[in-house]
């Protein structure tokens, strides 16, 4: 893990460099949160201190600003990703709503209605804010957004210790956008997923935006001083901040080595069938991603119906039903009907396949004793 969570502050935490594959090596930077005294109504807004002992420049710290009272996770995402950088690293975060007190700050984020990057100032409320990330995303930015947007390669450049002109960077760059940072930019912007008129079919208070807003005080807190929302606050940053970096890990450890070995096995697929259906991982590994992003790019049609891959801890092949798209559930051609539900022998003997283990009752994905009983099931599929 790049960033433990921190379970309370006033806490010193720090992680050796970690070799996570050979191509890169990950640290997170050394954080310690000290509340300091809550002010009265006639001193200097809330400061909450956070200086790192790793900071390049722990001389004069950079003061970073958002706004006090409730919190939301673009703006505790943004504070803990621009305290990465170079320029910010480490630096003292303040928060206020008094706009002579921001004015005196080097970057304010959430708050003063005020989009000007040149001036480090990363609000998205006021009228006639459009801005958009770019590279084909058109969702209106968060705080967090506009934060990644222009500090992104530099942030992940340094985590996987490679130079921002990396071809690799901006693969990650844009990767980690589209499956992390858009959701958040969408949620705090009011932006359904999808377009309906019908109410959700059920409540999901489980994304990461939930989860932040959750630790906000709860208004039968006795305790409603501005030390308690400070502490509430820098704990959304670490579990904010926790998760941006474990996204970035999963991404250049596990996800970026994945396309070529798909795109190999993509290129291989009338080998498999002649239908050019079905596609054959020759190991394991995050694909479906990759997938869809590269039937555009190498202009696939037929497009892929079936992935097989050796699952080896049950020593089994998997036919899997590949999605309509990368988050929906419905599958571009399920397995057939009248093999869902059924197992094994039961299995076997209505498909005619020998080896049969399994067909989900959504008919998303099936198993087989075998490599060649998994490539009938899909060959028999496609014309059922």
């Amino acid at each position: 893990m790049l960033f433990a969570r921190l379970p309370q502050l006033n806490t010193h935490f720090q992680t050796p460099l970690t070799k996570l594959n050979k191509s890169f090596n990950f640290y997170r930077p050394i954080f310690t949160f000290s509340p300091m005294a809550s002010p009265s109504p006639s001193q200097s807004p809330i400061r909450v201190s956070s200086f790192s002992t790793n900071s390049p420049n722990t001389l004069s710290l950079k003061r970073i600003g958002t706004h006090n009272g409730s919190f939301h996770c673009d703006e505790a995402l943004g504070c803990f990703m621009i305290r990465l950088t170079n320029r910010f690293f480490g630096a003292e975060v303040v928060r206020s709503r008094d706009p002579k007190v921001l004015e005196t700050l080097d970057a304010v984020l959430d708050v003063g209605g005020v989009y000007d990057p040149s001036r480090d100032r990363y609000d998205h409320h006021q009228k006639g804010f459009g801005e958009v990330f770019g590279h084909g995303f058109t969702t209106k930015l968060s705080s967090a957004g506009l934060v990644y947007k222009h500090f992104g390669l530099e942030i992940i450049a340094k985590e996987v210790q490679l130079d921002e002109s990396h071809p690799d960077v901006m693969r990650l760059y844009l990767a980690i956008y589209k499956s992390f940072m858009e959701a958040i930019d969408a949620i705090d912007n009011g932006i359904n997923q999808y377009d309906t008129d019908q109410p959700p079919k059920y409540v999901n208070n489980t994304h990461l935006s939930s989860r932040v807003g959750k630790f906000n005080l709860d208004w039968i807190d006795p305790d409603q001083s501005s030390e308690k929302e400070n502490e509430a606050f820098h704990r959304a940053m670490a579990l904010a901040g926790s998760e941006f970096l474990d996204s970035v890990r999963f991404h250049a450890k596990s996800w970026l080595p994945a396309r070529s070995i798909v795109m190999e096995c993509l290129a291989a697929r009338q080998t498999v069938d002649p239908s050019g259906e079905i596609m054959v991982l020759d190991r394991f590994c995050p694909w479906k991603l990759h997938l869809f992003e590269l039937e555009q790019e190498m202009k696939i049609d037929p497009s892929i119906k079936y992935v097989l891959y050796q699952d080896e801890r049950a020593n089994q092949w998997r036919v899997q039903a590949v999605a309509l798209a990368p988050d929906r559930f419905e599958s571009r051609k399920a397995l057939p009907a009248q093999w869902r539900g059924l197992r094994d022998h039961e299995l076997s003997n209505e498909a005619g396949i020998p080896g049969c283990v399994f067909i989900h009752m959504s008919g998303f994905i099936g198993g087989n004793q075998s490599f060649e009983g998994a490539l009938a099931m899909a060959r028999a599929a496609l014309k059922l």
